[in-house]
């Protein structure tokens, strides 16, 4: 599986932004996908992963969605009422797994990344 973000950009505070996770692969709907952040000189972010259900992390539940189109290969990430801490490189990933979407270590598969900036 291979995967291509992509939707990132600048964006002032309180907008809203999509990003996209192109998969590749034929059975990629079989794959839970999540989604993580990681700011200039901090640790990577859990942001939420779509499986049999979706989880969020506390940082951005209530802001941001997930949702897929198999037919598309497609998983994107719904942001909306952006803070200037939301700025980041968001990574999206992929992997089979029953629990634990919030560690990147149950991931397989990786994005490249694409930047959000959100000015205040």
């Amino acid at each position: 599986v291979q995967l291509q973000a992509s939707g990132g950009g600048l964006v002032q505070g309180g907008g809203s932004l999509r990003l996209s996770c192109a998969a590749s692969g034929r059975t990629f709907r079989s794959y839970n996908v999540g989604w993580f952040r990681q700011a200039p000189g901090k640790e990577r972010e859990f942001v939420g992963w779509s499986g049999y259900s979706t989880y969020y992390g506390d940082s951005v539940k209530g802001r941001f969605t997930i949702s897929r189109d198999n037919a598309k290969n497609t998983v994107y990430l719904q942001m909306n009422s952006l803070k200037p801490e939301d700025t980041a490189v968001y990574y999206c990933a992929a992997g089979k797994f029953y629990s634990g979407g919030h560690s990147s270590s149950v991931y397989d598969y990786w994005g490249q990344g694409t930047l959000v900036t959100v000015s205040s």
